[in-house]
C-alpha cells in the first residue's frame, strides 16, 4: 500500500519552501526515520524522514520545485524492497558505505562522499552527527571550514549547507568567475534589508561604554559561574540582554511594533540575538527574557548556536521578538549601523572592546571601550528616547550591580 510523503505543515509566516536535495531515488530502499529530501524555507532547512522500512516508489517535486504546506512530495511503499519496486535503479544507497586509507568503512550520504572525493579528504578525520554515525554534507563543510581556519590549503566551501551550488565557471585563469544561485534565506535576507531601509524611516544614534566594570566582575566570578552552573560560561552577552530589558521596561515604545497603521506594545520582552550560521545570519529568540537569570541567558544562547551551526534552528525559534541585538564585535567590527528587523522599532548593534585613552577627573586613563549603536523607527521613536535609551544601557553596563538591583 503506497503512503504519501507530504511536505511539513508551515507556519503562517513561511507561505513557500524549496525542494533543496533528494537523497533518494525511485525505487530505492529506504530505513525508518531515514533521510529523503531537505527542504529550504527562507528561515530554515526542514529535514522528511521515511515514515517506515519500504521503498520509495516515485518522486513528485524534483529539486528545485517550490510547495505548500502539506503538499504531496512522493509515494512510499512500506515493507517494500529495492527488488520488488516496479521501477527499481541501480543508483547507491544514501548510507553509503566507503573505505579510506586504514580500511576502516564510514557510512556517509551521497552528497558528502562528493565532498569528500572532491577535496581528497579522510572520512575518519571528518566528526560525524548523522544517524548511526553516518558522516553528512554539512559535516564535511564544518571539516573544510575548521581546515580553512587553520590555515590549510583547503579549498573554501559554500557557506550555505543546504543547497549546494552548481557553478558556472565563465572564464578561467586569474580573472575566473562563477555563477551560483542565491540561497532562499539570503534572499530573504535582501529582501527583508530593502524592506527595512524603504519602509521605515531609520536613523542611528551611537554612544560608548566602558567595559571595565563589566570585565572585572565577569573575570572575578566567571570560575564560580562556570562550575555553579554546569559548565555554562559567563559572556558580555547576558549583560547586554538583561541591560537592554532593564532600558526597554523604562521605555516601552522601543519594545513596540507597528502594524500598519497600528502601534503594538508588548508587555513583555522577547530578545532576538543575531547568531552566525553556515547558511548566513539567522535570529533566534528569548522568549519572555525578563524571566531569565544570566546562567539562562547564556545557556539559550550557546543552545541556539549550537543549532544554528548545526542547522537545526525551528521556525518557531526563529519567530518573533520584540527587540534584536546583534554583535559584529565577534567578528572585529569597531562600528557599524545595524539594519532594523520589522516589526520591530529598534535593534542594538554591539562593536568590538577596544582599548582608547579616555579622560577621567581630568586624567587620561587606558580604558577598554565599546561603542553601542541603536538603530530605531524615527516614525514610532523619538530622537531624545532613542538617546535616552541607549544613556540607560551605556549607564547599566557600567555599574552592572544596578542590573542586578533593577534600578
Amino acid at each position: 500500500m503506497a503512503i504519501e510523503i507530504k511536505a511539513p505543515t508551515l507556519p503562517e509566516s513561511v507561505p513557500d519552501g524549496t525542494i533543496a536535495t533528494w537523497y533518494k531515488k525511485e525505487g530505492e530502499a529506504v530505513a525508518r526515520d531515514e533521510l529523503l529530501v531537505d527542504i529550504e524555507t527562507d528561515k530554515v532547512l526542514l529535514e522528511v524522514v521515511a515514515p517506515d522500512n519500504g521503498v520509495l516508489q516515485s518522486i513528485n517535486k524534483a529539486e528545485g520545485d517550490t510547495i505548500v504546506s502539506n503538499e504531496l512530495l512522493a509515494l512510499f511503499e512500506a515493507g517494500a524492497t529495492a527488488s520488488a519496486a516496479p521501477e527499481a535503479k541501480s543508483e547507491p544507497a544514501v548510507s553509503q558505505v566507503v573505505e579510506d586509507n586504514s580500511n576502516v568503512e564510514v557510512l556517509m550520504s551521497p552528497a558528502a562522499k562528493k565532498l569528500v572525493e572532491e577535496h581528497s579528504l579522510s572520512p575518519n578525520d571528518i566528526a560525524s552527527t548523522g544517524k548511526d554515525g553516518r558522516i553528512t554534507k554539512e559535516d564535511v563543510l564544518k571539516h573544510l571550514e575548521g581546515a580553512s581556519v587553520k590555515g590549510n590549503e583547503v579549498p573554501a566551501a559554500s557557506s550555505d549547507a543546504s543547497v549546494e551550488p552548481v557553478a558556472s565557471p565563465i572564464a578561467n585563469g586569474p580573472r575566473a568567475e562563477e555563477r551560483v544561485p542565491m540561497t532562499r534565506l539570503r534572499a530573504k535576507v535582501a529582501e527583508r534589508l530593502l524592506e527595512a531601509t524603504n519602509t521605515t524611516a531609520m536613523l542611528t544614534t551611537f554612544n560608548e561604554v566602558n567595559m571595565q566594570p563589566v570585565m572585572e566582575l565577569r573575570n572575578k566570578y566567571k570560575d564560580m559561574f562556570e562550575k555553579k552552573h554546569d559548565g555554562v560560561r559567563l559572556g558580555f552577552m547576558s549583560f547586554f540582554v538583561r541591560a537592554s530589558i532593564e532600558a526597554l521596561k523604562q521605555f516601552p515604545a522601543v519594545n513596540a511594533s507597528i502594524d500598519g497603521s497600528d502601534i503594538i506594545y508588548h508587555g513583555y520582552q522577547d530578545i532576538g540575538v543575531a547568531v552566525s550560521s553556515p547558511r548566513g545570519l539567522v535570529v533566534p529568540v528569548l522568549r519572555d527574557a525578563d524571566a531569565m537569570s544570566l546562567a539562562a541567558i547564556e545557556k539559550n544562547i550557546r543552545d541556539y548556536g549550537l543549532k544554528a551551526r548545526d542547522g537545526k534552528l525551528s521556525i518557531e525559534e526563529m519567530t518573533g521578538g520584540t527587540f534584536t541585538i546583534s554583535n559584529g564585535g565577534v567578528f572585529g567590527s569597531l562600528l557599524s549601523t545595524p539594519i532594523l528587523n520589522p516589526p520591530q522599532t529598534a535593534i542594538l548593534g554591539m562593536h568590538k572592546i577596544q582599548e582608547r585613552p579616555m579622560a577621567v577627573d581630568g586624567e587620561v586613563k587606558i580604558l577598554p571601550m565599546m561603542y553601542l549603536a541603536l538603530s530605531y523607527d524615527h516614525r514610532m521613536i523619538d530622537g531624545k528616547e532613542a538617546v535616552q535609551f541607549l544613556v540607560t544601557i551605556k549607564e547599566l553596563l557600567e555599574d552592572p550591580a544596578r542590573i542586578l538591583l533593577e534600578v
